[in-house]
């Protein structure tokens, strides 16, 4: 089962966070978190990590919309995406397929609101 989307553009990590984070912001996504695992693995562990960031991505309006259609489906929110320096000056954006993982739950509402993010996520993917 393939569990994610995700495109890699030659830029510079910080930047891209950057960008993720305004493409988001115009598909109606606000960031909640952002877990720095690089940071975390270093003050946690004392290991070397490459650049990765996790940013939980959440539409209000879809969300509400999920809650109301399934109550436990925080478990599987908010929405993540990832930002990983693979070297090089590759940089990899990485989503969650909603859909995909929507289907296994099977609450045909919910189906419906997975096809809207990823379609969302998707045009995220396609302006970088």
């Amino acid at each position: 089962m393939n569990y994610y989307l995700s495109k890699t553009i030659r830029a510079k990590y910080k930047l891209t966070i950057d960008k993720v984070t305004e493409l988001l912001k115009e598909e109606g996504f606000g960031i909640l978190t952002e877990i720095d695992v690089k940071k975390t693995l270093k003050t946690k562990l004392d290991v070397n990590y490459k650049n990765y960031m996790i940013l939980g991505a959440c539409n209000p309006n879809l969300a509400l919309r999920a809650f109301q259609s399934e109550d436990k489906i925080g478990t599987l929110l908010p929405c993540n995406v990832i930002v990983i320096d693979q070297g090089e000056g590759n940089i990899e954006v990485a989503i969650m397929d909603a859909e995909t993982l929507m289907r296994q739950i099977g609450n045909p509402e919910l189906e419906v609101l997975a096809k809207e993010v990823t379609e969302r996520m998707n045009r995220v993917l396609l302006k970088l």
